[in-house]
């Protein structure tokens, strides 16, 4: 939708390469660890005695050795997350700022380019011909031997190089003011505190939203899945995915980019292994084993995205491919039956 939406003012936006390459690697990093598990799993021979009496749910899908597979994996990505933070936020938070993107072309309308070309002939014109009415000035023009009370030159044709080359006038073209950069209208407490709010309530909606999941689908007969893989990340990034389209249109490209893909890697590699580390705690371990075709497609996705960004520069055609793709995952999604991976495990054993 970013490009999409900035395509429709712009010809071709820019946008930093570095950290648009940055983040997909980081999205590949991150499709890498969440489809290790499934792939070890299926590519090593599991040795459990019984694992209808293990406690430990992991060990009992994986072996014991797979459960420190997936904690160490947790614990990696979460530092591999960390460095990130630091990277963005300190280290080289220069190479997020929009100054280090490719500039942008704007839409040329029918018969300006004459128009402009035109106006510019007329003003180098005019400039050359004050510039050498000054110049004749200074040097005291004469006619008949006498100072000329006209200071017109007389019989005398403006050349190419009077034109192109008027001496003591800038023709260089003014560039346009920037635009004022937004001051800070709140304190950092004021902010870090109304955070703080947000979370709060944010966490109280996201659980009635999630509760009120299991009637939407009894009833309206909409699977799991869909609402899972398209629904919910529409609903509770609505905010998120705006600001990300209205700075695309503002030309800020790079920070909507870094909006709209920072939210999946902080999925990834920080709300995941976040999850498998708290439930390791708390005797409750993740198994980490999503859907098969839900891994297919998430590994699709990356592998588009990765595509598209790679030359810094966008239109609307590549906003459109992937608006395309993700209409055909969600007609997918919207018949596809679902999966449960631990009966494929059991079929496994």
């Amino acid at each position: 939708m970013c490009f999409f939406a900035g395509g429709l003012k712009y010809s071709e936006q820019g946008y930093g390469i570095s950290t648009t390459q940055l983040n997909s690697s980081l999205l590949t990093i991150s499709v890498i660890a969440v489809l290790l598990p499934a792939a070890f799993h299926f590519s090593a021979d599991p040795a459990v005695d019984n694992p209808t009496e293990a406690a430990d749910i992991v060990s009992a899908s994986h072996g014991v050795g797979s459960a420190f597979f997936l904690r160490t994996k947790a614990l990696t990505t979460f530092a591999v997350y960390c460095g990130y933070l630091y990277f963005q936020l300190y280290s080289h938070a220069t190479l997020y700022s929009n100054d280090n993107a490719i500039q942008s072309t704007k839409y040329v309308k029918k018969g300006k380019e004459e128009r402009d070309a035109a106006e510019t002939f007329v003003a180098k014109t005019k400039a050359a011909a004050t510039g050498l009415f000054n110049e004749r000035t200074k040097k005291g023009i004469t006619f008949g031997g006498r100072p000329s009370a006209s200071l017109r030159p007389v019989g005398r044709t403006l050349t190419a190089s009077d034109i192109d080359e008027p001496q003591g006038i800038n023709l260089e073209e003014t560039p346009a003011e920037e635009e004022e950069e937004a001051l800070p209208q709140m304190t950092a407490w004021m902010t870090i505190l109304l955070l703080a709010v947000v979370i709060v309530l944010v966490t109280i909606t996201a659980d009635w939203l999630v509760g009120s999941i299991s009637g939407l689908t009894e009833t309206h007969g909409i699977s799991n899945e869909f609402v899972a893989v398209i629904l919910l990340p529409i609903v509770g990034n609505a905010a998120q995915h705006l600001t990300a389209v209205t700075v695309s249109v503002k030309d800020k490209l790079t920070l909507g980019l870094s909006v709209a893909v920072g939210s999946s890697i902080q999925i990834a590699l920080f709300v995941i292994p976040l999850i498998v580390i708290l439930g390791w705690i708390m005797g409750k371990p993740m198994t980490l084993l999503f859907d098969p075709y839900e891994s297919v497609t998430m590994f699709l996705a990356v592998l588009t995205v990765n595509y598209v960004v790679q030359n810094g520069k966008s239109n609307w055609l590549d906003g459109l491919i992937l608006m395309g793709l993700y209409v055909i995952l969600a007609v997918t999604f919207w018949y596809y039956p679902g999966s449960d991976p631990f009966g494929v495990l059991a079929t496994c054993h």
